[in-house]
């Protein structure tokens, strides 16, 4: 398995000093800048964002504040990633395609959770940041609906663009 970078500059600005970091599922690389030549699909696990503490100040403004997402900004050249071997060009053999759909399960259902327990003392500003940013992605990317997007797609079926 390749490991990607581990200690990444923040994905924003490109500093080398950062403060926070948090995990989002691997289709988020495609909302993020320089995303698009990175096969998603072959990552395996969740893909870490860093922050300098000035973009972190932002980043958790636009999440908490704005109910947003930073990652058409981030650069996932600075993210740390760990790829699946690439066994078809050593072996000329097809290995399928890794299904991402229970890790994302998994990152919402804790997102969720998060998210329910903001109000709780224990419940820190870097996993509510975490959980929007997640769940924001997710339903940009058409995999989640978004708050009061259900009522409103009852009966319309569009399939998730899983290029």
């Amino acid at each position: 398995m390749y490991a990607g970078l581990k200690n990444t500059p923040c994905c924003l600005c490109g500093r080398e000093e950062t403060h926070t970091r948090i995990a989002v599922p691997p289709r988020a690389l495609r909302l993020m800048e320089n995303g698009g030549p990175i096969a998603w699909r072959d990552v395996v696990g969740t893909v870490t964002l860093r922050f300098c503490a000035d973009d972190w100040d932002l980043v958790s403004d636009l999440a908490v504040e704005m109910d947003t997402h930073p990652l058409s900004r981030c650069n996932a050249a600075h993210v740390s990633l760990d790829l699946r071997e690439d066994h078809e060009a050593l072996l000329s053999a097809t290995k399928a395609e890794t299904d991402q759909t229970e890790l994302e399960a998994r990152l919402v259902r804790e997102a969720e959770a998060t998210l329910d327990a903001v109000d709780d003392p224990y419940t820190e500003e870097r996993d509510v940041v975490e959980a929007i940013v997640v769940l924001r992605a997710l339903e940009e990317l058409g995999v989640r609906d978004g708050p009061g997007r259900a009522d409103a797609d009852a009966g319309e079926s569009t399939p998730a663009d899983d290029d």
